[in-house]
């Protein structure tokens, strides 16, 4: 699962190099041969998962300035790396003023062009997360603004667009780390509230001597350490939304008084002669089963009816598992980025692992654990490995790099895959007995040694003969000698003069 590259380029030699040079970094591509193909990639049922495009300046159908210009108008946040043989800064120029993030001259090195390309994600991943955060600390985050693929989460999204429009009473239901608190904030921002406060109340976590106080408010000297007025959150919220988080912990006495304001639109503060009139959208929320603990006699029928005036029900993670990769892919751009860090996405084993993981957690799991992977990955690619708990839960070994990722590192390494007489497991540990539980020859060793050096450094030569303690033209014979090399040059490799660029 990892990020997504369009390469659009009318020479198929190209496109081939690049796509090479950029498979190499942990990321995936889909190539286009002009720029009417691209568009149309771009606007299909998959266009969302593009990330970046790297585009040719000079292409017979469409040239890349008119490409620019029609992609900004539909999709104006896609990264653009503009590469193209014309190096003169009137081009560089003209193609930043169309649109291009960045500028290449042809023949570029796989390294320029990697770091070109995980600088451009992570200023695109920051610079969304920044937008996020400013539309929420302004109330005025939108369902557009959250990532949902499922159609359980769209219908959920379609009762909220719904509910925006009203000022009715709206309970939301749903386990701890599903989002409740997310689908609030989109209806205020959905709502003609936006703009305006959204308070928040977690029931559950205010002193039971201090709820009256924090949530109507006390005049000054009304109780002991009151030595100043104190507006409520009722009245913070006046004019816009109060969510009340966890709404089936309130204490029963202080159900009846949160009634009387919802039904009279005034509160009485501590301490006060009068009154006070407050313009405040209710909308609740909780993990509980809000039915069943009005049967228990625990919170109050006339209550519960009028905050459950439209319910929303958020389906647990477990039950909308498409939206794992979404939420994952999400997740790791963003931390990638505030973390510095190149991961590009998941490994297809690590994708599978967190897609068949239950999630007890939901959402706010699967964000720390993605955090914690991000953090500790010295690779591009999240593995099995990364995941040590999740592994553990599922029956998975998780001790080490599988070499079934090691394609999308070091073709190379893929290659000579073919021909080594290792073991049918794929884990990078070394055995040193066969499936016989005899011992393997020195030569299978070897051969496995080398491979394993080239997929950990990404195929870059000089580094996988440092480590090895042997000279890079003893390295390049092994490769021969062992079948590794499988016909490629040594200009071929990730750390080689690269090929020159035409066109």
């Amino acid at each position: 699962m990892a990020q997504t590259i369009l390469i659009v380029d009318d020479d198929p030699v190209q496109r081939r190099l690049l796509e090479a040079a950029i498979t190499r970094s942990g990321m995936s591509t889909v190539t286009a041969p002009g720029g009417g193909p691209a568009l149309d990639l771009i606007r299909g049922p998959k266009g969302d998962q593009i990330a970046l495009m790297l585009l040719d300046l000079v292409m017979p159908d469409m040239d890349g300035l008119e490409v620019l210009a029609k992609l900004r108008a539909s999709h104006p946040e896609l990264p653009v790396i503009v590469l193209t043989a014309k190096g003169g800064i009137d081009s560089a120029v003209e193609a930043m003023r169309a649109g291009a993030n960045d500028f290449l001259v042809k023949p570029a090195s796989p390294e320029r062009i990697a770091v070109s390309i995980r600088n451009q994600l992570k200023i695109g991943a920051l610079s969304g997360e920044v937008v996020r955060l400013k539309k929420k600390s302004d109330n005025r985050l939108t369902f557009e603004d959250l990532v949902a693929k499922s159609g359980a989460m769209r219908q959920v999204f379609r009762l909220g667009q719904r509910a925006a429009q009203s000022t009715i009473p709206i309970l939301i239901e749903g386990e701890s780390g599903v989002g409740k608190e997310l689908i609030a904030r989109a209806i205020q921002g959905s709502s003609d509230r936006s703009g305006r406060p959204f308070v928040t109340v977690n029931c559950g976590a205010i002193p039971e001597n201090l709820i009256e106080s924090i949530l109507f408010g006390h005049e000054k000297g009304s109780f002991t350490g009151a030595t100043d007025k104190h507006l409520g959150k009722f009245q913070e919220a006046d004019g816009g939304t109060l969510f009340l988080d966890e709404i089936g912990e309130l204490r029963i006495d202080m159900q009846v008084k949160l009634l009387r304001a919802l039904q009279e639109g005034e509160v009485d503060p501590v301490g006060s002669k009068r009154p006070v009139k407050v313009d405040v959208r209710i909308i609740s929320a909780t993990n509980r089963d809000l039915a069943e603990l009005t049967r228990e006699g625990q919170f109050r029928e006339d209550l519960y009816y009028r905050l459950n005036v439209f319910p929303i029900v958020i389906p647990p993670l477990r039950g909308r598992q498409e939206d794992v990769p979404a939420l994952a892919r999400h997740f790791i751009e963003r931390f990638a980025a505030e973390e510095n860090k190149p991961v590009a996405g998941l490994s297809p084993e690590a994708a599978d692992l967190l897609e068949r993981f239950d999630w007890p957690g939901n959402v706010r799991q699967l964000e720390n654990t993605i955090f914690r992977a991000v953090v500790l990955c010295d690779g591009s690619l999240l593995d099995v490995c990364d995941f040590p708990q999740i592994a553990a839960a599922m029956g998975v070994d998780a001790r080490v790099r599988r070499f079934a990722d090691a394609p999308a590192h070091a073709p190379v390494a893929a290659q000579g895959a073919r021909h080594a007489a290792a073991p049918a497991a794929t884990p990078y540990a070394l055995n040193a007995v066969d499936a016989s539980n005899h011992m393997r020859k020195l030569e299978d060793i070897e051969s496995e040694v080398i491979r394993l050096a080239i997929s950990r450094y990404d195929g870059h030569m000089s580094e996988v003969a440092r480590r090895l303690g042997i000279g890079r033209s003893t390295l390049y014979r092994k490769l021969k000698e062992l079948g590794l090399e499988s016909g490629e040059s040594e200009h071929g490799f990730a750390d080689e003069t690269p090929q020159r660029a035409a066109g």
